[in-house]
């Protein structure tokens, strides 16, 4: 097969599809795979690095798209790069498609069959190929915290450990999954108080065997998330639905409601957000502020730390790719339950059953199509 790695156009994003070490193990078991130049510059992969490890070098993007037959990304495919597609061309990387309608129309225009990392499942549970990049968040998104909480940056002027003598700020965190579990690990660590909200009581048994009381963990109502933010300095939403819109648990007049320089980071924002006010940003210009709250949205803060977030990813994306490949789309589908999980659209259909529903598509069940 031949694979195609182009370089990411999304603003500040520096991560790359393939390692070079990914690169090699797909050579070796004979597929051809074309780079884009520089596409892994951001993790310090030079081209030499590239071709040295089995892969050709290609000048642009186009010729990437045109001459490969499995696109490998880490973000969605912007719009010039869904223009780019065609029909059975396999599309491999994050989509995050329930909030993005124009971007689940392009792909369905597209034919092509596009597997999002997002959804592809494990046999023990959980979503594989999204936990690493929860992890790099659920980090960053206390480190941005306590960055945006300095006054020079629109905070409170206020240290989330606070020193002897003076309180440290409350932390909260809806969600405590995996990007939960990573924000309270930083969190603790810098000295925080913090608090863990979530309504899957083996979530929270899981919290509290892993950070006993150095962290408090209360069960998710409306009432709950509502109290806790009131008083918090710091929130940080990491709640999720598998494949569907984040739910938005705090509202507009919790936010009008809350301290003043107080700071939100919503680490959900490429589902949708969990905050009313939430609206994507970029690295560029990553925050904004509403009724005196630091809203933080950056739609891909581990683009932020590449060399991290592109090595973590490659550990859990290789294998999936190599059996794509060794065994050709339909038969490694039709033979994997899990990765089968992780096709959203295959030519023309949508094949992700809560995408369908947030976007009022048919669903049609991805054994269908590959069995007709």
């Amino acid at each position: 097969m031949i694979v195609g790695v182009p370089k990411e156009i999304k603003n500040h994003e520096y991560r790359v599809g393939l390692t070079p070490s990914s690169v090699t193990e797909l050579v070796r078991n004979g597929h051809q795979v074309l780079v884009e130049t520089n596409a892994g510059i951001g993790i310090g992969a030079s081209d030499d690095k590239y071709i040295s490890s089995g892969a050709t070098i290609i000048g642009t993007a186009k010729e990437v798209f045109s001459n490969s037959e499995m696109i490998v990304k880490v973000k969605e495919p912007q719009p010039v790069e869904r223009a780019m597609l065609r029909e059975r061309q396999i599309l491999y990387t994050y989509l995050h498609l329930a909030p993005d309608p124009e971007q689940t129309k392009d792909l369905i225009d597209s034919g092509a069959i596009c597997i999002a990392y997002e959804t592809v499942t494990s046999p023990y549970g959980g979503l594989p190929l999204l936990a690493p990049m929860s992890k790099v968040a659920g980090r960053m998104a206390v480190q941005a915290g306590a960055h945006y909480l300095e006054q020079p940056n629109g905070g409170m002027g206020a240290l989330l450990g606070g020193v002897p003598g003076v309180d440290p700020l409350k932390v909260v965190i809806l969600g405590g999954g995996v990007v939960g579990s990573h924000s309270a690990h930083m969190a603790v660590g810098m000295g925080a108080d913090v608090w863990v909200l979530d309504n899957n009581p083996n979530a929270l048994e899981s919290h509290w065997q892993q950070f006993g009381r150095s962290t408090n963990t209360v069960f998710s109502t409306q009432s709950s998330v509502e109290e806790h933010v009131l008083e918090a300095d710091l929130v940080i939403g990491g709640v999720l639905i598998p494949g569907a819109e984040a739910p938005k648990l705090v509202t507009k007049a919790m936010i009008k409601a809350m301290k003043p320089g107080s700071v939100v980071v919503d680490v959900a924002i490429d589902q949708g957000g969990c905050f009313e006010t939430s609206k994507a940003t970029t690295h560029a210009e990553p925050t904004y502020v509403v009724d005196n709250v630091v809203h933080y949205c950056v739609a891909n803060m581990p683009g932020g730390v590449p060399k991290t977030s592109t090595y973590a990813l490659n550990n859990v994306t290789l294998p999936f790719a190599l059996d794509i490949a060794n065994l050709g789309v339909t038969r490694a589908l039709n033979g994997n339950e899990h990765l089968r999980a992780g096709l959203n659209i295959h030519s023309g259909k949508v094949t992700c059953k809560e995408v369908a529903h947030d976007l009022g598509y048919e669903y049609v069940p991805a054994l269908n199509i590959l069995n007709s």
